[in-house]
């Protein structure tokens, strides 16, 4: 599992992932007789690869984690959690909820928590085409689908784009649970023992609490991935899903997963719940 000495760390290049690894990236944030090693791709990527257990630690969909947990256990930190917000349907021209019986949906992935809070809230009859996730507003723009499910970014410039809000998924997820809505976890591989893995999981937190002291320059290394964001919406992007829950998903944060998953059993979206296994720290 471990060669030549180095774990690497698996995350997207998206601003919040790549804020939470500054300190990492930077060699401020070290593990005592370990190099640290990145790999970076995206998050359907990393999904599909945590699938095959591949990865020494990932970022993983939160919604993903029924299919890995044989393999991997989730960090106290790490996670992108949202706070009565979380990811947008969103049109090209307004559309309420029940206008989307029968329509062609963008999906930015089959692993994603955006398509598993789809299911669980939106009993449509419509047809996902899956697709990378920076494609989704291309797709609603030209027409070629009815409306699609943006992440990342896409949650502060759909304005920007043109496209209209029909349901943000966090936020109808407040409404019915009174909970945050964990979105992405990061999680390690159970091949390394306890001593390691806690090692593993305070240097990521201490990496997100170096961020947050350095913001400035952590969002500009952040930004430095070229998603075409000015640096006040990075700034407000991140702020939304790096933040305390980042630094500890806390209790309330682990309920919210439990609960994710009671509600996605209850509608035949995963086939068992899965034991939740935290390394806290």
């Amino acid at each position: 599992m471990i060669k030549n000495n180095e774990i690497i760390f698996a995350h997207s290049p998206d601003a919040d992932d790549a804020f939470m690894f500054y300190g990492l990236a930077k060699e401020v944030v070290k593990i005592d007789n370990f190099k640290i090693g990145h790999l970076l791709d995206d998050i359907q990527t990393l999904n599909e690869k945590a699938l095959k257990g591949e990865l020494q630690v990932t970022a993983i969909s939160a919604a993903n984690y029924p299919n890995i947990v044989n393999n991997y256990r989730i960090m106290s930190c790490g996670a992108s959690i949202g706070r009565n917000y979380g990811p947008i349907v969103v049109s090209k021209k307004p559309l309420k909820m029940n206008d989307l019986d029968g329509t062609k949906i963008a999906v930015p992935g089959i692993y994603t928590t955006s398509w598993m809070l789809f299911q669980i809230f939106c009993s449509n009859n419509v047809t996902p085409l899956f697709v990378d996730f920076d494609e989704v507003e291309n797709l609603v723009q030209s027409g070629e689908v009815d409306a699609g499910i943006l992440l990342h970014e896409g949650q502060v410039l759909y304005k920007d784009w043109g496209l209209k809000k029909i349901i943000d998924l966090g936020e109808k997820w407040f409404n019915h649970t009174g909970l945050p809505i964990p979105l992405g976890l990061d999680v390690i591989n159970r091949k390394f023992d306890d001593d390691l893995s806690s090692s593993i999981a305070k240097a990521l937190k201490e990496s997100i609490e170096y961020a947050h002291a350095n913001e400035d320059k952590a969002l500009e290394y952040a930004l430095s991935y070229g998603r075409g964001i000015s640096k006040e919406n990075g700034r407000k992007f991140v702020r939304m899903y790096v933040n305390a829950d980042t630094v500890n998903m806390g209790k309330e944060g682990e309920a919210a997963l439990k609960r994710l998953f009671s509600l996605a059993f209850d509608k035949g979206i995963i086939d068992s719940i899965p034991e939740l296994d935290f390394i806290r720290v």
